[in-house]
């Protein structure tokens, strides 16, 4: 068969081959999320892994690496160690928000958005399901802050590990992990030098009991109220710097 004149020539276009590092790592990955091997669990050793899959030492450890990456593995020394099977934790989120983040370029007032979206509908949550120790946990933090109220820094930190127990008490992990991937930067927003003082601070913990009431009571609506006016108060002390980008280091 003769070709017709003019004919175009066939376009095959690029032909992308996955790395071989990449393949083991979906299978190792999707056999973790599937549940086949447990949380807790060793993954063959590099030697056994290069020795079923006919890959390299270097692809094995490749592989290793990103799976340790994205929180699916993680490295123990010592006799008993190896690399062991974990399910993904708030950190391994953390790790993804805060490049998403950096990568944008985002905005102190993108965090206040967020913050105001998310904040509310955990306290109502955590009214819904919280249990007892949930609330004396966030009483123990509230004291620690009344106690911290001359240390800007300490108070800082302890207010984060108030707002994560409230998001830990709606038993919503997905959203618990979200606002611990913001958690820096929430801090952040929050020491603002200019208007960050001691009496302002007793204002926070005021704040922080009237929520806490609403969430023992189980009084859902009432914790959403409190929590939207508590994140919009600390939003309206630093509207002036709403447009600076969010530092994460």
């Amino acid at each position: 068969m003769t070709k017709p004149e003019n004919a175009p020539e066939p376009v095959l276009g690029r032909i992308s081959v996955q790395k071989s590092y990449e393949i083991l790592a979906d299978r190792l990955r999707q056999t973790i999320l599937d549940g086949a091997m447990v949380e807790g669990s060793r993954l063959p050793t590099e030697r056994e892994l290069v020795s079923q899959t006919g890959l390299s030492r270097g692809s094995v450890r490749e592989a290793l690496r990103k799976l340790e990456v994205e929180g699916l593995v993680k490295t123990r020394l010592g006799r008993l160690g190896g690399n062991i099977v974990s399910r993904p934790g708030n950190e391994a989120m953390a790790h993804f928000i805060t490049q998403f983040v950096r990568g944008r370029r985002l905005s102190l007032r993108a965090l206040q958005e967020t913050r105001e979206t998310l904040e509310p509908a955990l306290a109502q949550l955590a009214a819904e399901r919280r249990s007892e120790a949930d609330v004396l946990r966030l009483r123990e933090l509230n004291e620690e802050m009344a106690n911290a109220l001359g240390d800007r820094q300490q108070f800082a930190a302890i207010n984060i590990e108030w707002h994560n127990a409230v998001a830990a008490a709606s038993r919503n992990d997905l959203l618990a992990a979200f606002l611990y991937s913001i958690s820096y930067g929430v801090m952040v927003s929050t020491v603002i030098e200019e208007y960050d003082t001691p009496s302002l601070r007793g204002e926070v913990v005021k704040a922080h009991e009237k929520i806490i009431a609403a969430i023992e009571a189980g009084d859902g609506a009432a914790a959403f109220r409190r929590m939207q006016r508590h994140v919009q108060a600390t939003r309206a002390m630093s509207k002036a710097r709403e447009d600076t980008e969010l530092p994460l280091e």
